[in-house]
């Protein structure tokens, strides 16, 4: 196969060296207690033949701030020239990763010690993703590209319907989507030395009984794919699984089982014929604003009396906004689309989105291969579709008070992030 473009990747280790609180589930209630598995930060580098550079990251977290995001993309910018749209951050969103300042804002209690702990890790971290980036940057070689896709079936819809609206739990008539697409990176002699892979489920094997760091089924299937094709860096990307639980779950075990689902898929995906990646890399990058439910002061002073403490944590810092004269009324919310030449496009939503965008998305362009990415360049909240806002439930409402949103979006939210995904899709040359 010709070598249309120039590939770089590198990987760093990004495992706390103390034992910090982990983040992702409240009812945790002590740090870290050792590693299960060590976590990584990844960059696949891509440049094709004009000199056009396209960098990907991810990482086995929990997801990263649009400040530690920005702030790298704009050190890439200027030490390397590669514009914000070319850039794009992903988190695989295990829940025994690090607690990622300022994610999950009202969740924790914690010491001034161990906040200064996680101080000391989010500087270390911001470092870390420039260096895997620049590292990949540095390493380019001729590489071909091939596109291909899997399927794994543990994904469950987990909002299910109860007496008292939307619970979560299984629900099997759900919707879904069981895809696993797969970017194949091979130097000029034939070997893969970079996999690129998604899933659309929450990286949530391990509940919140566990206590170690691990990647939980998306770092054991990187872990897998590595030790059985040496030589080669596996990356994941975690897909638009807000509303998906992997099933069964709560073991080790299940989650190592679940790698192992999810690497034998993408072996499979391997050694089909898939699609050659040819042509010019393009991107693009724009930040638009969600709206927020109309709220009032008043509403933040009843929940501040509230004996959820989470809830007066919320509290709290609306009522801080408010006195400042700036209600939180809206968010900044990134989307992004990345093209392969005219092979395949991905697109790059923030936040934790759920499935019903990735199934839209994809059926609004039916003659496109798309990779539809939640979890990237900014994780502020749940990104709920009009369907579940109207229903209810945690990814619409209650999820809000852990993020430290002052409620519900508005139900213009999904037109308009479909609106600005078909804005970067247009800009990139997908019609």
């Amino acid at each position: 196969m010709a070598a249309d473009y120039r590939a770089g990747v590198a990987k760093v280790d990004i495992t706390p060296k103390d034992l910090v609180w982990l983040s992702g589930y409240a009812s945790r209630t002590k740090p870290a207690e050792g590693t299960l598995q060590a976590l990584y930060a990844k960059a696949l580098a891509l440049e094709d033949k004009k000199g056009t550079r396209v960098v990907i990251v991810t990482t086995d977290l929990i997801g990263l701030p649009r400040v530690m995001t920005d702030a790298v993309a704009a050190r890439l910018a200027k030490e390397h020239g590669i514009e914000r749209a070319r850039v794009l951050f992903n988190s695989s969103h295990t829940h025994t990763g690090p607690v990622i300042r300022a994610n999950l804002s009202t969740m924790y209690n914690l010491t001034p010690e161990m906040d200064a702990k996680l101080d000391v890790y989010a500087r270390q971290l911001t470092e870390n993703l420039f260096t895997a980036a620049a590292s990949a940057l540095g390493q380019l070689k001729p590489a071909s590209v091939r596109y291909v896709e899997g399927t794994a079936g543990f994904a469950m819809n987990r909002r299910q319907a109860a007496s008292a609206g939307v619970r979560i739990g299984v629900n099997p008539q759900g919707p879904t989507d069981h895809s696993v697409p797969v970017m194949v990176v091979s130097g000029e002699d034939g070997k893969p030395f970079a996999v690129l892979f998604g899933y659309a489920c929450h990286n949530t094997t391990l509940t919140g009984e566990h206590y170690k760091y691990s990647g939980d089924y998306a770092g054991f299937a990187q872990e897998e794919i590595e030790a059985g094709m040496p030589g080669v860096t596996a990356l994941f990307m975690i897909l638009c699984g807000a509303d998906q639980n992997p099933n069964p779950r709560s073991t080790e075990q299940i989650a190592r089982d679940h790698g192992h689902r999810l690497a034998e898929s993408v072996k499979s995906a391997m050694g089909t014929p898939g699609t050659v990646v040819k042509g010019n890399l393009r991107g693009a990058y724009q930040t638009i604003k969600l709206n927020f439910r109309p709220h009032t002061r008043e509403d933040f002073v009843k929940e501040s009396q509230s004996k959820n403490r989470f809830e007066v944590n919320r509290a709290k810092d609306m009522l801080k906004a408010y006195d400042a004269g700036a209600p939180v009324r809206t968010t900044p919310y990134p989307v992004q689309a990345i093209r392969f030449g005219n092979a395949v496009t991905l697109v790059a939503l923030g936040g934790e989105v759920v499935v019903d965008y990735d199934l839209r998305i994809k059926k609004e362009f039916p003659k496109q291969k798309l990779i539809v990415a939640g979890y990237s360049n900014d994780v502020m909240s749940y990104i709920p579709s009009v369907r579940i806002l109207r229903e209810g439930g945690y990814e619409a409402e209650s999820s809000m008070i852990y993020y430290g949103m002052p409620g519900p979006y508005s139900e213009d939210v999904e037109e308009s992030i479909i609106g600005s995904v078909k804005a970067v899709l247009k800009r990139v040359g997908v019609k």
